[in-house]
């Protein structure tokens, strides 16, 4: 089914192929429909759901830097950023890591069309897979950060600009330069690379 014109030009500056915007407005309906009986998001449906999960979640995915062939997803909850960034990045898969049993059931069901995507319902500390990247936007960050270098070497945040004061001096994290989403709430993208520390 077409993405109808209103939801394909709120994600216009997204470069995306009819079939991306296709995929894009599936999960959305799926989102919508189930979160009328269970809490999967806070955000109304609507202008204000499609940007705070969609516009945003594919602005992280199209700035992360290099390639990735593996992304962990930490706190999936109803798919951000990960659903997003897997229809980006159809040759990048992406695992969708849900401890909520519940939750982890709509993931399932909201990405049965998409090949790359896994659902993996256990507590991030639980994994024993190896991934290029770990992200969230959802979960503490200093807990996805304890996730380097075990799961990833590699971590991408969504957070606040004031949450990021305490941690671009982490030792052990070499941050590249945060960048502004563009929709408001100071809030940034966040992309890191795990770093030994050097004994003196």
């Amino acid at each position: 089914m077409p993405a109808p014109p209103w939801f394909a030009e709120l994600l216009k500056g997204q470069e995306l192929s009819s079939e991306q915007l296709s995929l894009l407005f599936e999960h959305y309906q799926l989102l919508e429909r189930w979160n009328r009986k269970m809490s999967l998001t806070s955000v109304k449906a609507g202008v204000e759901m499609v940007t705070r999960h969609y516009c945003e979640s594919l602005f992280f995915g199209a700035n992360m830097p290099g390639e990735a062939e593996s992304i962990a997803d930490i706190g999936s909850g109803a798919g951000f950023p990960g659903v997003p960034i897997a229809i980006l990045k159809p040759e990048c898969k992406v695992s969708l890591v849900e401890s909520n049993q519940r939750k982890a059931v709509f993931l399932r069901e909201s990405t049965r069309s998409l090949d790359n995507v896994s659902v993996l319902a256990k507590r991030a500390e639980d994994l024993t897979e190896r991934f290029d990247w770990v992200v969230s936007r959802a979960v503490d960050p200093m807990t996805v950060l304890g996730l380097t270098p075990s799961l990833a070497t590699n971590v991408g945040l969504m957070i606040g600009e004031g949450d990021f004061l305490g941690l671009k001096e982490l030792p052990n994290i070499a941050w590249a330069e945060p960048i502004r989403l563009p929709w408001g709430d100071r809030r940034i993208c966040v992309y890191g690379f795990h770093v030994e520390r050097r004994s003196t």
